[in-house]
């Protein structure tokens, strides 16, 4: 049974039995959970679900969109036959200054490559979308809002910080898609992929997807050992990375769990 399975289903079972019952601005209850942490080490296994199918190859584009492309228009990401982001489309195509708008502002990838080369025990390596000047221009202020950066021993550590996570849809994304990043970035400045810790600050289930995750919750014991990723050993310019360069050997799982998205 991968850990991202065990981490995952465990932080599942503490929302629903101990969770605070409210609401919130999807006019959809929640059952939530404050200051809920995964930790993974990326040099000895990948973190993606085994016990529901999550989407790999959409959960990358999301992520490439963002942190590559660095972009805030929908129509880009629909070009990659991606639709994750549909519901918060603006009629001008974008979603406002939110996501990777932040990232090209700023140019903080490029900032960021250029500490680890140089300067990797700078203790400020530290991308953020939350710029609060830009909040009330965003068609959705971030979710995973923040990174900090850290080389140790010749690996490469992130911590993801994250305001808000919805269990059901957006979490299994989010460490699945920032594990990859920390991957693509290890290599593009010669380090190995090390911990990878991830922060959520209101962790939430909410009550139309309860049925859904219990099913998940039946399938603990027939998880699968966690698959292997597989990039091209050979691209180490984080801006040449395709998604036909990142992919997954071995990934098993037990099938699609449909929820609907709370917008």
């Amino acid at each position: 049974m991968s850990s991202a399975d065990t981490q995952y289903l465990d932080m599942v079972e503490r929302i629903l039995k101990q969770g605070y019952y409210s609401n919130n601005r999807t006019g959809i209850p929640t059952y939530k959970l404050p200051h809920q942490i995964f930790q993974f080490d990326l040099e000895k296994e990948f973190p993606i679900l085994t016990t529901k199918f999550v989407a790999f190859k959409t959960a990358v584009k999301e992520i490439l969109w963002i942190w590559q492309l660095q972009s805030n228009d929908v129509r880009e990401l629909q070009k990659m036959n991606c639709h994750v982001w549909d519901e918060w489309m603006r009629p001008d195509g974008t979603i406002g200054k939110a996501y990777g708008y932040q990232i090209r502002k700023y140019k903080q990838v490029d900032h960021l490559l250029d500490m680890l080369r140089h300067d990797p025990q700078n203790r400020r390596m530290i991308v953020t979308l939350w710029n609060i000047d830009d909040l009330p221009d965003m068609a959705l202020q971030p979710c995973a809002f923040q990174t900090l950066w850290d080389v140790s021993d010749g690996r490469l550590n992130c911590m993801l910080v994250q305001r808000s996570g919805d269990m059901g849809l957006g979490v299994p994304f989010n460490m699945t898609q920032y594990a990859v990043l920390i991957h693509l970035i290890a290599q593009t400045v010669g380090l190995k992929p090390g911990l990878f810790t991830h922060v959520i600050n209101n962790a939430h289930i909410y009550e139309n997807h309860i049925d859904a995750m219990k099913t998940q919750l039946s399938r603990r014991s027939q998880a699968f050992p966690a698959p292997r990723l597989c990039i091209n050993p050979d691209i180490h310019d984080f801006y040449q990375f395709t998604i036909d360069d990142i992919a997954l050997d071995g990934y098993q799982h037990l099938g699609k769990l449909p929820m609907e998205v709370a917008v």
